[in-house]
């Protein structure tokens, strides 16, 4: 990983303000110096490398985007970048930041009184407390919006919490966790920040993963447990602002998908010029050169559309449509790219020292997590057509 970025044939990077291309290159730095070396060694033994939290926390990159939280706003290309940054060095890690800064910050910034964001994004913003997004149920996915499981009942000042989540990052150790439940009295979907410790609250890591395994996804239990009003995210009341959350979310799982393809050509690239058979580089085979070529295409795309989107986003005239296709879009185009890198690799494309079989694993979470294909395609198609197709 140089300080350049490599796949980046249309310099987009050179599109940052100066100030903003600084800071990428500083988080560029750290990564290649403290996530590279350790990536493959906490994806074996699926353990989280909690002594770097406080190295993260020491790059000042963790509330950039939200106003409670001191430092100069970056804008959406900078946010984008340092997404791709991010899971070019190691998915995984990738994961655990969008998750903190992007659903759980995100979901307190966009769904809190003021007393809540100032509450509780300050220390966020310095990491000192870890958050988590619990929407996701054991029985439900993509029909989460009307199938939610999970409820609230209120009784005078205090909510009552009742169900099971499913897959939820960082869901191990954080400190907060939002749960989104339906309110039994009015149906309606609404937010609620989990305090670690809370009695009725449980956790259990999910064990035999294939993908970003460093990831502490959790089974979460919620029996009984009691949460004051003051932790009901004050702005959250409908499955609307939820989705407000994830349309913002979603755009970062593009970028995080451009990372991806990135690191997969990088590793092939050099893979090709270093690898010889036939007495020559593999690099000047043709078939060889097509297969990098195809890589490059798909990345350049793809960072082309999540370039435009993050300036769609700055501004404000971004809607459910543009993240969704930026999504299922990216995704798929990074899926093929890791799956050719894989095979320029041959053999040595399955041998975690090489490095792209961890990206060809991790791939296929990114691929599934933020929506599926499917879902984001009629997000997509409901809005070209004006006809939903969803069942």
């Amino acid at each position: 990983m140089s300080e350049l970025l490599t796949g980046d044939l249309y310099a987009f990077e050179s599109l940052l303000a100066e100030q903003e291309r600084e800071t990428l290159l500083r988080v560029r730095a750290f990564l290649r110096e403290k996530v590279v070396p350790i990536a493959n060694e906490c994806w074996v033994r699926a353990e989280f490398p909690v002594d770097l939290v406080k190295e993260y926390a020491e790059l000042g990159i963790a509330g950039l985007a939200y106003p409670e939280c001191p430092g100069p706003k970056p804008s959406g290309l900078l946010s984008g970048f340092l997404a791709l940054e991010m899971a070019r060095a190691d998915p995984s890690m990738a994961t655990f930041f969008g998750v903190h800064t992007g659903l759980a910050m995100g979901s307190i910034a966009a769904c809190g009184s003021a007393e809540q964001r100032e509450r509780w994004l300050p220390a966020m913003s310095r990491m000192e407390r870890i958050g988590a997004f619990a929407l996701t149920e054991p029985a439900g996915g993509s029909d989460v919006s009307g199938g939610m499981r999970t409820t609230a009942r209120g009784e005078g000042d205090v909510w009552v919490l009742d169900g099971a989540k499913r897959w939820i990052g960082n869901g191990t150790f954080a400190d907060l966790i939002v749960v989104w439940a339906r309110d039994v009295a009015d149906g309606h979907v609404k937010g609620f920040v989990v305090e670690k410790g809370t009695p009725g609250f449980t956790a259990t890591r999910i064990e035999n993963k294939m993908a970003l395994r460093t990831v502490q996804n959790a089974d979460i239990t919620l029996s009984d447990c009691r949460v004051p009003e003051e932790n009901r995210l004050a702005n959250a009341n409908s499955f609307r602002d939820t989705a407000r959350i994830l349309r913002r979310t979603r755009s970062g799982v593009a970028w995080q998908a451009v990372g991806i393809m990135l690191a997969a050509y990088e590793i092939a690239l050099r893979y090709a010029k270093e690898r010889e058979q036939f007495g020559r580089p593999i690099a000047g085979f043709q078939l060889v050169q097509d297969l990098l070529v195809r890589m490059l295409g798909n990345a350049t795309a793809c960072l082309g559309m999540v370039v435009r989107l993050a300036q769609l986003q700055d501004d404000d005239v971004f809607r459910d449509e543009h993240s969704a296709l930026a999504k299922a879009f990216c995704t798929s185009r990074m899926r093929e790219v890791v799956g050719w890198a894989r095979e320029l690799l041959a053999g040595n494309g399955i041998i975690l020292e090489y490095d792209i079989a961890r990206f060809v694993a991790d791939a296929e979470a990114i691929y599934s997590y933020e929506g599926t294909r499917e879902i984001n395609t009629l997000i997509v198609g409901r809005a070209v057509t004006g006809v939903g197709a969803f069942v």
